[in-house]
Parts: C-alpha cells; sequence; structure tokens
C-alpha cells in the first residue's frame, strides 16, 4: 500500500448490475474539502480490454499522490460482456457515487471532474455530455486525453499505422463497442460516439493532449474546435512523432516528462478556475 494513499473498493448497481469502484483517497498531501476536487477517471482499452487497475499507470495517480485530489476508477462492463449502452450507465452511475458520497469523501461537490485515455477518454467526453442533458450531476471540468470519439475514419484514423492503436484495432473496438449500432455509421448516437454529438454547449471545459501519428490526433482536435465554437474553454497540447498513449508506455522519455508536467500544471489552473455547484445543494 502506497505511502501517499489509500484505496478501497466499494461495489455498487448500474442498470442492476454489480460493478466495483476502487477509491484513492490521498494521505500525505490530502486537504481540507473545499480544496478537494473528486475525480472520476476511467481506464483505456478501446472498448474491449484494460481494467480499473490501469489507475496506477494513468495520469490520475499523481493527482492523487501530489496535488490531494480523490479519484474514484469504475470496473465498467467491456464490450465482449455487453455493448454500449453498458459501459456509459456504468461510468454514470460511478458519477452518481462520486457526488452522492462528498461528504464521507472530504470532495468539494463543485469541483467533481472527469477525464480518461483513449477509451476512457472517449467515455469521458460521452460522459459529460450525458451528465448535461440528464441534468443529475453537474461536472466541473474534463480531462479526455487522446480520446477515442469517432466511430467513422478520420484523415488520422484511415490507413493508419503507427504503433499500439491503428486503424484495423480501431474498426474492431467500434464494431465490439457499437455492436448491431455500428451499421448506423454517422448516425450512430452521440452518446456512445462523442464525435457524432451536435450540441456542444454547455459542456465541462476541457484540456487534451495528442501525439500527431496517432489515430485519434484528428478527432481529438477536432473535439477541441466544436467545444471551443460552443463558447466552451477548451485547450489541447499536439505531440509531434508520439505514438497513442505514449505519455503511459515511455513515461521516461523526455517528450512524455514534459507532457505529464503540462496535463499537471493545466490540472492546477482548473483547480483554481472552474466550479460547478450541484442543483440540489
Amino acid at each position: 500500500m502506497s505511502k501517499y494513499y489509500t484505496m478501497k473498493r466499494e461495489k455498487i448497481f448500474a442498470e442492476g448490475t454489480e460493478i466495483d469502484l476502487f477509491i484513492l483517497c490521498p494521505t500525505i498531501n490530502a486537504k481540507p474539502k473545499e480544496k478537494t476536487p473528486g475525480i472520476l477517471w476511467i481506464h483505456g482499452g478501446g472498448y474491449v480490454t484494460g481494467m480499473a487497475k490501469m489507475i496506477y499507470m494513468s495520469r490520475a495517480i499523481n493527482l492523487v499522490k501530489k496535488y490531494g485530489a480523490v479519484v474514484v476508477t469504475p470496473e465498467y462492463r467491456l464490450s465482449k460482456e455487453a455493448p454500449y449502452p453498458a459501459a456509459l450507465l456504468d461510468c454514470h452511475a460511478a458519477l452518481k457515487y462520486l457526488k452522492d458520497h462528498t461528504v464521507e469523501l472530504g470532495i468539494n461537490s463543485s469541483q467533481i471532474m472527469v477525464g480518461g485515455e483513449s477509451a476512457g477518454g472517449g467515455l469521458a467526453a460521452a460522459l459529460c455530455m450525458y451528465a448535461r442533458d440528464k441534468g443529475e450531476v453537474n461536472i466541473a471540468y474534463q480531462m479526455p486525453l487522446y480520446p477515442m470519439l469517432d466511430n467513422l475514419d478520420t484523415d488520422s484514423s484511415r490507413d493508419n499505422h503507427a504503433p499500439i492503436w491503428n486503424t484495423k484495432r480501431n474498426h474492431m473496438g467500434w464494431k465490439a463497442y457499437l455492436g448491431s449500432l455500428w451499421e448506423l455509421g454517422e448516425n450512430v448516437p452521440p452518446y456512445a460516439a462523442a464525435a457524432r454529438q451536435k450540441d456542444y454547449s454547455n459542456l465541462p471545459p476541457a484540456y487534451t493532449f495528442v501525439g500527431d501519428i496517432e489515430p485519434f490526433y484528428c478527432e481529438t482536435l477536432t473535439y477541441i474546435e466544436n467545444l471551443r465554437k460552443a463558447g466552451v474553454e477548451a485547450n489541447v497540447d499536439i505531440y509531434p512523432n508520439c505514438f497513442h498513449a505514449f505519455d503511459m508506455l515511455l513515461p521516461f522519455k523526455k517528450v512524455s516528462k514534459r507532457a505529464i508536467a503540462q496535463f499537471e500544471r493545466q490540472y492546477l489552473i482548473a483547480c483554481e478556475r472552474y466550479y460547478a455547484e450541484q442543483k440540489d445543494e
């Protein structure tokens, strides 16, 4: 067990299905409740693989260890067990848990944030849309890193043969996640593929970063552009010649250290700037 945080497991129900939540609470760098964001962090894996314990290699772990955030990560259902909307509903149930347990967890209820890498980033973006429309939880900030957003080929995801994630794997991931909806193409619901969204208004401010040789390069930039067009503060950093999840796989590289440091700077800025009060408080 780390000296920087405690970890506990909770079980919750999402649409009648029991899922696990892993909750990381800071110890050494713990802060007063009003200074403690609650972050829902969603693991990647193309919607078909991965696990909640990937949190230990994610960008979120330092937000607990260094900056005193409380992070909750769900063991959402993967596509082989249940396609869309299972993962989204699981994440929304985890988001509601975070809101309902702010006192117990020592979280500022006005600073609930969401984030994730890859498919987790795609789920984070879709969850912001779903939460906005459901109106049960107000999200203060989103951090969808190199997110998997678009079920259709883009200029960067078409004929992409970069390491880690490529066109073939992308098609397989989307087909598994969407199931029978795959054939709908551009008519897929935006909660399933966030790039299909038409209304970006009133979504949370955002930060992301992405490499320029990976499949999700174009859809990431388009997402940020669409947020900005809707009047939402949104920023992206681009890292040349970097492939998918370079920061997680090669954290010792100079470019990865630079990306990690910039992500943490953006997080600290968000802690100072962005709040979203809950409607029932």
